[in-house]
């Protein structure tokens, strides 16, 4: 039986990507990053290594003596933890000296280029998991008005500029006003700046960044997410179709009819 390995942050996708490794004659070999990652993960998975962040080494090593060969990153790491609590080896190290850029992307390249120069090729998640991935069209709750339309128009373009900075992929919209744009604090926390300034009804727009790579770092989106954005009362939710994950979809489907949350798939 081939195993493959999981480096798991934080949510639900970390097991997400393990029950589908598995159902498809997959044995899961995972390491987690402490504060990130849920406990209960051990139970869903062959084996489990826990590291601190920046203990690139460590994995290399949990993946060689379980026989990895291919493995996926599968989860977040909080950007405030990244910057305060890493612990980097020195494998991390290395990493760092040859970066030019401290970017995301740059960042997850260089980390997957080292896997790969130890014999473990990084893989995109979504490879197992394409039937989680967002479909285009109308999902849940009302139909998109007018306004909505025009506002989630205008949060695509803006996301885009923003991704195409690398940071973030989360604009909130209401009105034709840009309320908020996703930084180091992450989704929710936009989501509940956004409705701060502009009060209940904005749109929350998500989407990938312009060449994204999808082994790494894509959209994803849950049941918290639609939590948070009753807290404001936001009512659009839309996201890009193809590149984001839909974490728990029914629950979400369900979620967001119940709460008239507007759920759409956008190009």
């Amino acid at each position: 039986m081939e195993r493959i390995g999981l480096i798991a942050g934080n949510g639900r996708l970390p097991f997400l990507f393990a029950s589908a490794a598995r159902e498809q004659g997959l044995e899961v070999v995972a390491v987690a990053h402490r504060g990130e990652a849920d406990p209960s993960l051990e139970a869903e998975v062959a084996e489990l290594t826990w590291v601190k962040l920046g203990q690139v080494d460590r994995i290399v090593r949990a993946f060689r003596k379980g026989g990895v060969k291919r493995a996926a990153m599968a989860g977040g790491i909080g950007r405030v933890r990244a910057l305060t609590e890493a612990r980097p080896d020195l494998g991390a190290v290395r990493i760092i000296s040859r970066l030019r850029s401290f970017r995301d992307d740059a960042l997850l390249r260089a980390i997957a280029d080292y896997f790969e120069s130890h014999g473990i090729t990084i893989v995109a998640p979504t490879d197992w998991l394409a039937q989680a991935l967002c479909p285009e069209g109308h999902l849940a709750g009302p139909r998109l008005n007018a306004a909505q339309e025009k506002d989630v128009v205008l949060g695509r373009e803006v996301a885009t500029l923003l991704g195409q900075a690398d940071v973030g992929q989360t604009v909130v919209v209401h009105n034709g006003h840009v309320l908020a744009l996703e930084a180091v604090e992450g989704t929710d926390e936009a989501i509940r700046r956004g409705g701060k300034y502009g009060g209940a009804g904005a749109v929350v727009v998500k989407r990938c960044k312009p060449g994204q790579d999808l082994r790494f770092d894509l959209p994803a989106v849950g049941p918290r997410t639609l939590e948070v954005m009753q807290e404001v009362g936001a009512k659009v939710l839309a996201l890009e179709a193809g590149k984001t994950v839909l974490l728990d979809a029914p629950e979400l489907f369900r979620g967001a009819d119940k709460a008239g949350i507007t759920l759409v798939g956008v190009p």
